[in-house]
């Protein structure tokens, strides 16, 4: 990681971003014959895959995760966990409760009625990576994206997740899933436990509408393959954090934040701009000092080796010019009156105000989706929410009087296309005797 500093050409800028995240066609060859398998010979392909890569032991029976098994989980668990995941899914149905749309129906003048009318999808798939052989289970990926689903309506939701090799699903997921509500729950992961969601298993699961939730590599292609046949939330990227610092930024809280992704994946970036050179210098020193202490330091070092940036600019308004065309999925602002600079942000998929809301706020606790775009695509995309959950559907009402005063106009614009047929399903109306 180096220092540098802003040379007014944003080109150069992104090219330190470029080639981060690319999929290689050997992945779509191997994940094709796995969903191929998966649709032709269910269950048993579940199985032959979960026991190659999984667990050994695991059987068609150890299949769904048992009443007991849940049982068993609240036993394993601290009441300070317990405590903060019952209020971390408070906050998160509190914020996405605020996004709830109506059907909505509007009589015009003339008789005609215009609307739209909001219906929840009837079953969604999450995919929970079991992360680490289940020792570290993403049990905010079950908060973030399963209650934005059941806020919206969502009555049937199903989880699946790899199992450990006994065969087990970590407790402190499966308990994070019952507070929610998601009963449903399968060990089965990758491409197989994706396939299974889209295809369905004969006898045993029914096939989803949407397929939500991250995942490795092998995860990410099955459901970018699998899109048209279910729908998807996203193609995500690896994390990436983008923070903007005046000098009187704090060195320590900078170089922990730089970290807080770092940390994620190898292929993770943190970027740091700053208006002051000193503080940039501080902010490298201090990285080193925090890397040697993290667990995951040789994940987090090849991250920051790899994409880790300092840019010193000469003022605030090149730190966003540089920051909107990066598009960062996390956006700090470490500024004096971040709020005065809400207006300058067009490209984000959170932001996070002030000194003492980390990332880390906002991925675990707060409220706002953690699902946020990657990889520059928040110029166009938006965080999960409720939205994602829901279909739309418009209901069109004309009376007669209204289709015969408008026929010619309808008509004629019809013969423009060339679409004759179009043109003649109005004239049989007006010439109806």
């Amino acid at each position: 990681m180096e220092i540098r500093r802003y040379n007014k050409n944003l080109k150069d800028v992104l090219q330190l971003l470029e080639g981060r995240f690319t999929i290689d066609e050997k992945y779509e060859i191997i994940v094709k014959d796995i969903l191929s398998d998966v649709k032709k010979n269910g269950v048993d392909t579940i199985v032959k895959y979960t026991q190659k890569f999984d667990s050994a032991s695991f059987k068609k029976e150890d299949l769904k995760v048992t009443e007991k098994e849940i049982e068993e989980a609240y036993k394993e668990i601290d009441g300070e966990f317990l405590e903060a995941i019952k209020e971390a899914k408070a906050n998160i149905e509190k914020f996405h409760k605020k996004q709830l749309r109506n059907s909505w129906l509007d009589y015009g003048d003339n008789g005609e009625a215009l609307g739209m009318k909001i219906t929840p999808l009837k079953r969604v798939g999450l995919y929970v990576p079991g992360g680490q052989g289940g020792n570290t289970p993403l049990v905010s990926s079950v908060l973030m994206n399963g209650v934005p689903a059941i806020v919206a309506g969502v009555k049937e939701l199903v989880i699946a997740t790899p199992v450990n090799n006994e065969n087990k699903i970590n407790p402190y997921l499966l308990v994070t899933a019952d507070i929610i509500g998601i009963k449903d729950i399968f060990k089965m992961g990758s491409a197989w436990g994706i396939g299974a969601l889209a295809y369905g298993l004969e006898g045993v699961l029914e096939p989803v509408n949407k397929i939500v939730g991250p995942g490795n590599i092998y995860v990410t292609v099955a459901k970018k393959i699998l899109y048209g046949t279910v729908d998807i939330d996203m193609i995500a990227g690896p994390s990436e954090i983008l923070i903007i610092a005046d000098e009187n930024g704090n060195e320590k809280f900078l170089a922990a934040d730089f970290l807080s992704q770092a940390e994620h994946d190898k292929m993770a970036a943190s970027i740091l701009i700053t208006t002051s050179e000193e503080l940039a210098k501080k902010v490298e020193k201090e990285v080193q000092n925090q890397l040697d202490k993290l667990e995951r330091k040789e994940i987090a070092g090849e991250s920051i080796k790899n994409n880790g940036h300092i840019i010193v600019v000469d003022n605030l308004n090149e730190a966003f010019e540089l920051s909107n065309a990066i598009a960062p999925e996390h956006l700090e602002l470490e500024i004096e009156n971040p709020f005065e600079y809400i207006s300058k942000v067009e490209n984000a998929g959170a932001i996070f105000l002030g000194k003492y809301t980390p990332e880390p706020v906002g991925d675990y606790f707060a409220g706002p989706n953690h699902v946020l775009p990657t990889n520059m695509t928040a110029k166009f995309y938006s965080p999960l929410n409720v939205d994602d959950f829901i279909k739309k559907t418009s209901i069109l009402y004309y009376p007669k009087e209204l289709l015969m005063a408008k026929a010619d106009k309808i008509i004629r614009i019809a013969e423009v296309e060339g679409l004759t047929a179009h043109a003649n399903s109005i004239k049989v109306r007006t010439d109806e005797k």
